[in-house]
């Protein structure tokens, strides 16, 4: 069987690339390393410090929905964390930049805290729970 050593990118369909650039930047506290202009569409690029690229895409054709968890697609992006101190410190930077979130929310398998971007969009930063 084929191997994969990870995730390249998750490219996010936006209704405002500006807007949604804008959390982003808030969010990941640094801005786009570029963007492409192709076929229809303009993008915006965040590489992580994990190497994974967030790609916000706007298409030329536009869209008049707002992203719903409950159709077929993505339901949410997660986001690892190493530990739940750094959990905190996530929330801490959210707080900070005015970003409305969950607050550290405890399960079985792990603690989340969660965010939505301006369409929509659940994101969630996880620590999972010590075997």
């Amino acid at each position: 069987m084929p191997t994969l050593s990870g995730i390249d990118h998750v490219a996010l369909t936006v209704r405002d690339l500006d807007a949604s650039a804008a959390f982003y930047e808030r969010l990941f506290g640094f801005p786009p390393i570029g963007g492409i202009e192709g076929d229809g569409l303009t993008r915006r690029l965040f590489r992580l410090p994990s190497g994974t690229n967030i790609g916000l895409t706007v298409h030329d054709r536009g869209t008049d929905g707002r992203f719903d968890p409950f159709t077929p697609g993505l339901d949410h992006l997660g986001f690892a964390v190493d530990g739940i101190d750094d959990l905190r410190e996530w929330q801490a930077h959210l707080d900070d930049r005015g970003i409305a979130n969950s607050g550290l929310v405890e399960a079985s398998y792990g603690t989340a805290l969660s965010v939505k971007d301006p369409d929509g969009v659940a994101l969630e930063f996880f620590v999972g729970a010590e075997s």
